[in-house]
């Protein structure tokens, strides 16, 4: 776990990519079924989580999902994404289209300085 707070939790996804999911800390299953303190915190960090991203990385893209079909558990993925990475343009539970090799800044770095932001 990177970050918990009363309402969330930050985890990170197992991949090559920087990919965090935020989950809500009371297992709701639909958005509309959180309180608005854990919704507007919620999104609150989403924004963080990506700028930070985003200025951490520079990516080509920020994916923002959430699903839920097989962890039916609100939370969101935000994945930073990069021309060359290995599904690009296509989503990352889509096809690989080739492979690849990043030279990504270190993810322990990144979530310090989120961390910080939190």
């Amino acid at each position: 776990m990177i970050y918990k707070d009363d309402f969330i939790n930050i985890q990170r996804e197992d991949s090559y990519l920087p990919w965090v999911k935020i989950f809500t800390n009371h297992a709701y299953k639909e958005l509309s079924e959180c309180d608005s303190n854990t919704r507007n915190r919620l999104f609150e960090v989403l924004l963080i989580v990506e700028k930070t991203m985003l200025e951490f990385y520079n990516p080509t893209k920020i994916n923002i999902a959430s699903f839920g079909n097989y962890v039916p558990h609100v939370h969101i993925h935000v994945t930073a994404r990069f021309e060359n990475d290995t599904h690009y343009p296509n989503s990352m539970w889509g096809e690989k289209i080739r492979d690849c090799e990043l030279n990504l800044p270190n993810f322990d770095e990144f979530s310090k300085i989120l961390v910080s932001r939190l």
